[in-house]
């Protein structure tokens, strides 16, 4: 490590003052602290949003359910209202990383990420979240930029995430076995407005993928995806896994993403 100037703040305002004077928001720490040590960020002041009591918890109604930015994924596993109204956020929540990353890793800090291989992404654009910051509300959508990139200004922080429930909805990831990232991991949900399918660690960031989104929401079955040709040409290639193979897991993953949902009527 490096010598850097460490700040614990109580309220968004005294975040939003340190970080638009050049602060670096710190959140779970899960992904930051871990660049730290390998050199590949410096921040000279570390802005700590973990005592912050206004961006933790979660809120729900009968419409939406509302995860605050630095509520953790072990929170969000457990959570009763999070089970009853979106079964299959829980049970991503619950497949990330290990019980340490759970316990301290945060859905804004994964958000504010945007890491290709990240599960949370997929769910903010299967079910069609918003995102809220300290500035305006981003329709998922318009969040996600690629790798890496959002749509977040300099300065701006997110202070929550508001998930419509949906009629049903499944996740289904195939892990990368030592980072436990996703190698492929698919979202889907139907609602009263269609099917939405996000895709992650795939390609270059989380993308939707209108040829499934075709085929189930003409038949919504694990047999529809058999219809849908996953192009590998702007898929992911690495060590782990080639495009092609991470087509297939396409496939595989949305059928059983699929019958997760249908499991939930």
């Amino acid at each position: 490590m490096y010598a850097f100037q460490y700040e614990q703040v109580t309220s968004v305002s005294q975040a939003t003052s340190l970080v638009a004077e050049g602060g670096q928001a710190l959140a779970g720490g899960q992904t930051m602290l871990a660049a730290m040590k390998q050199r590949l960020m410096a921040p000279e002041r570390l802005v700590d949003l973990a005592h912050i009591k206004d961006l933790i918890g979660i809120e729900v109604t009968n419409t939406d359910v509302l995860i605050k930015a630095m509520t953790t994924h072990q929170t969000v596993e457990l959570s009763r209202e999070v089970k009853q109204r979106i079964a299959s956020l829980s049970l991503l929540a619950g497949g990330i990383g290990d019980r340490q990353v759970r316990a301290l890793g945060t859905i804004g800090g994964s958000v504010a990420n945007n890491d290709p291989a990240a599960c949370y992404p997929s769910a903010l654009l299967a079910l069609g979240a918003t995102v809220i910051t300290t500035q305006r509300e981003i329709a998922a959508d318009d969040f996600f930029l690629g790798m890496y990139a959002t749509a977040l200004e300099p300065g701006e922080l997110i202070t929550a995430v508001r998930f419509p429930v949906p009629k049903r909805s499944g996740y289904a990831k195939f892990k990368q076995p030592a980072s436990r990232f996703a190698l492929v991991g698919v979202y889907v949900a139907q609602s009263g407005k269609g099917v939405r399918v996000a895709v992650t660690g795939a390609g270059n960031g989380v993308f939707r993928h209108t040829g499934l989104e075709q085929a189930l929401i003409k038949n919504f079955s694990p047999e529809a995806v058999d219809s849908v040709k996953i192009d590998p040409s702007n898929l992911n290639s690495d060590i782990h896994a080639s495009a092609l193979y991470r087509a297939n897991l396409i496939a595989v993953q949305t059928k059983e993403a699929v019958r997760q949902a249908l499991a939930q009527v």
